[in-house]
């Protein structure tokens, strides 16, 4: 099974870059290969990815999921199979690395070719850096969704209180 993996470092905190993440109907702003997200429920989501003349759909299934640390996923479908990881770590109380791991099988001479050239990592490499340019350039997330999921199962998460605003400058 071919799989890649990319990391890549993000000039916010780890809260932002995760709760950007959690926002799938965000992606196709920042993302040139996924063309629409549907949230079906909390637990499966419905992609349309394409990438030149090839498009393709897939109901994705977030098997674990822990606010600030990880989601997993894999494809409903069965071909291909689709399995991933995204994890965020902080490496500084302003900076966060993000991980992406992703598995496939496909069938098919196609696909065995673009895996051979490469093509797969450099399409991860390029949407990681599209989205590290959005959320940075933004400064903050447009939402968020901050339950655990842990085998199928939604464990709502206490929520924070708002976060404060400070003026940039003095107010008097």
């Amino acid at each position: 099974m071919p799989t890649v993996e990319e990391v890549i470092e993000i000039a916010v905190p780890v809260r932002t870059a995760y709760n950007q993440w959690t926002q799938f109907k965000c992606f196709p702003r920042f993302m040139s290969v996924v063309k629409r997200v549907e949230q079906i429920n909390p637990v499966v989501t419905h992609w349309v990815i394409g990438f030149g003349p090839v498009r393709r759909e897939f109901k994705a299934e977030i098997v674990e999921q822990q606010p600030d640390s990880h989601l997993v996923w894999q494809s409903l479908e069965r071909r291909p199979c689709l399995r991933g990881r995204v994890s965020f770590s902080s490496v500084a109380p302003d900076r966060t690395e993000v991980t992406v791991w992703i598995e496939t099988t496909r069938p098919g001479l196609a696909d065995t070719a673009t895996n051979a050239l490469g093509v797969t990592r450099r399409v991860v490499r390029a949407e990681l850096r599209n989205f590290k340019e959005y959320i940075e350039g933004v400064g903050e997330e447009s939402g968020a969704w901050r339950a655990s999921i842990h085998n199928g199962h939604v464990q709502p998460v206490e929520p924070e209180p708002p976060r404060s605003r400070v003026p940039r400058w003095p107010v008097g």
